[in-house]
């Protein structure tokens, strides 16, 4: 079984037809043809559909393993750089919204600096869809809301979030300069989807306090239901660093004074070796949080070793 027959089937499955393929392999579309049907000779299956060039249970099987054999030789190519006190590859990084918003540019600017060899690809995405594509290794490392209840994953925990109060400078409650949780009890909020790990926070929170939140909402997304907040809609809680600059005469946000806030951390797969450039990308971001979490406002660096 040959790489190259892998990566073709990979680009038929991407591309869903063999001269898109072939374009991307800068061959042509009788090579790509011919590695696929001497895969499937291997194989003894099916694996492309020729009726509309999807792949078929069995191709998709195949391009999933696919994927984990490049991602190893590439942390393998990394890793022999590193012996040469060279740090070099690709990363694939996911970050929550509200948390990309202060961090990527410092770690991008970080990286630029110390690692140019590293190339990393980032992914914006929630908690509940970052951490499954760490788990299948689709990811190498990922900056979430922190869940210690994966056995697939390991996680380091980064910094503690304050919660605030965002509402309109018409609201009620616009004229405090803190509110309780008591104080959100009977008035409806933006709140993001149930099931989410964000809204089952704020319900814990909540009921530990006999508050239950009354939506006017229900949204995916912090990003989006901070901009709905911002623009009037409604009111929402949300983690600190989402509410980054003053409303002026739009909106304000306000502390609230005694609902413990979240704790994001960094997600790596259990059982995979990460390559160098992946240690080097989460030391990068350990450091840069240590360095600037503090100066977002709302927010405290943990220590290193917290949450493995």
């Amino acid at each position: 079984m040959e790489l190259k027959a892998l990566r073709a089937l990979s680009a038929v499955g991407d591309h869903h037809s063999f001269s898109a393929a072939a374009r991307s392999l800068s061959t042509v579309q009788s090579n790509v043809s011919a590695h696929v049907a001497r895969l499937e000779r291997e194989l003894g299956v099916t694996l492309v559909d020729r009726e509309n060039n999807q792949l078929t249970p069995e191709g998709a099987l195949v391009t999933s393993r696919t994927l984990r054999i490049e991602r190893e030789l590439d942390a393998l190519a990394s890793d022999l750089a590193a012996l040469r006190d060279e740090v070099i590859g690709a990363v694939r990084l996911g970050v929550i919204g509200t948390t990309a918003r202060w961090l990527v540019p410092l770690l991008l600017n970080h990286l630029a600096a110390n690692h140019p060899g590293i190339a990393l690809t980032l992914l914006d995405g929630t908690t509940s869809v970052l951490l499954p594509r760490v788990a299948e290794g689709d990811l190498d490392l990922a900056v979430v809301s922190y869940a210690g209840n994966d056995p697939a994953i390991s996680m380091e925990s980064l910094f503690d979030e304050d919660l605030v109060l965002v509402v309109g400078t018409d609201h009620p409650l616009a004229d405090r300069t803190q509110v309780s949780v008591a104080d959100l009890d009977g008035w409806e909020m933006i709140l993001d989807v149930p099931g989410s790990r964000y809204r089952a926070l704020l319900d814990e929170r909540c009921a530990a306090a006999g508050v239950v939140l009354k939506p006017k909402a229900e949204i995916e997304g912090l990003r989006l239901i901070a901009s709905l907040a911002f623009t009037g809609f409604g009111a929402a809680i949300l983690p600190a660093s989402a509410a980054p600059f003053d409303g002026g005469d739009r909106w304000v946000a306000l502390p609230i004074t005694d609902i413990e806030g979240r704790t994001v951390g960094l997600a790596r797969r259990r059982k995979r070796m990460p390559s160098a450039a992946a240690r080097t990308v989460a030391q990068a971001i350990i450091d840069v949080v240590s360095e600037s979490a503090a100066k977002q406002g709302g927010l405290r660096a943990r220590s290193p070793q917290g949450g493995q």
